[in-house]
Parts: structure tokens; C-alpha cells; sequence
């Protein structure tokens, strides 16, 4: 059953917030990532300068997490202006309610999702 206008609303406005939220996180962890150690080259250990290299690593990992997300909420806010949210990018077929209700940039069914992950769609 397709979705009510009220429900892409709904989804509308939680993906906004979703992005804000991701936005957020992004630009924090990027200033972490970006900002001068000021401790190196003052008699830190070796140890603690791998330490740091190892929580800036971390930090680049969980961006590339949440670029991905925000890419992800990005196209499902496209898919509701097109008027096409709510169908699999893929397979064309409708999304199940359950499932953008547990992930709301959901672009693609379980289905089609699977089948991509294992390189069948091309």
C-alpha cells in the first residue's frame, strides 16, 4: 500500500533531523581530525603520538560512516521531491512501512539491498 501524504511528511521531517544530527557529528569529528596537535614535538612519547594517529584513524572511519549515511538521507530526500520515496531504487518495488520505519533513508527493499551487496544487480 503506497504511503499517505502524512506519512511522507513525517519521514520528511525525520530525515531532516537525521541530517542535522549527522551534520553535526560530521563537523565535530572533522575539527578533532583537522586540529593541530599541539603536544607533538613538546617531549611526547612516541606511544602517545601512535595513540593519537590511532583516535585520528577512528575518526576518519566514523566520517566515512557518516558521509555515507548523509549521502543515504541526502537521496531519500531527493526520492521524496521526485515523489518516488517510499520505492526500491532497484527493483522498483515499494519499501515495506516496517522497514523505513527502522531506517527512514532506506532507498532500496531487503531484497534488492542483498542482491547488490552480492554484485547481482549491475
Amino acid at each position: 500500500m503506497p504511503l499517505t501524504k502524512n506519512e511522507i511528511v513525517q519521514f520528511k521531517v525525520r530525515l531532516e533531523e537525521m541530517r542535522r544530527q549527522v551534520m553535526r557529528a560530521f563537523q565535530e569529528t572533522k575539527k578533532e581530525v583537522t586540529s593541530p596537535d599541539e603536544a607533538k614535538g613538546y617531549s611526547q612519547h612516541s606511544a602517545d603520538e601512535g595513540t593519537d594517529d590511532f583516535v585520528k584513524n577512528i575518526n576518519l572511519e566514523v566520517t566515512n560512516k557518516e558521509f555515507g549515511v548523509l549521502r543515504q538521507i541526502d537521496r531519500a530526500l531527493e526520492k521524496i521531491d521526485e515523489n518516488t520515496y517510499g520505492i526500491c531504487d532497484l527493483s522498483g518495488e515499494e519499501i515495506p512501512l516496517k522497514r523505513l520505519e527502522a531506517i527512514p533513508y532506506a532507498t532500496m527493499t531487503v531484497k534488492a539491498q542483498e542482491q547488490l551487496e552480492k554484485g547481482r544487480f549491475a
